[in-house]
């Protein structure tokens, strides 16, 4: 499967300009794009954003949504990003 730039100005754009702390967007059951947002104290701070990006097999958290999606009978590439939004 080919990723393209899109995707990572999506997902980066998420986090920059909407305040999210993590962005993933859902491929496969073993391929994820993930974007996250380095905190402080669980808070953004004002000045530079950090953002890490992840290509590859999704984590525990994302493995438990896509069991879910599939019982749910959700296709894949699932079309919406999955956003997790900073504790305030």
């Amino acid at each position: 499967m080919v990723i393209t730039r899109k995707v990572f100005s999506d997902l980066s754009e998420i986090i920059i300009e909407g305040g999210a702390r993590k962005a993933t967007k859902y491929f496969s059951d073993k391929l994820i794009v993930r974007a996250v947002r380095r905190t402080y104290g669980g808070k953004i701070t004002k000045g530079n954003a950090e953002i890490t990006l992840t290509i590859g097999k999704p984590n525990y958290k994302e493995r438990e949504f896509i069991k879910l999606a599939k019982k749910a009978g959700e296709k894949f590439p699932i079309k919406n990003i999955q956003i997790v939004w900073v504790k305030r």
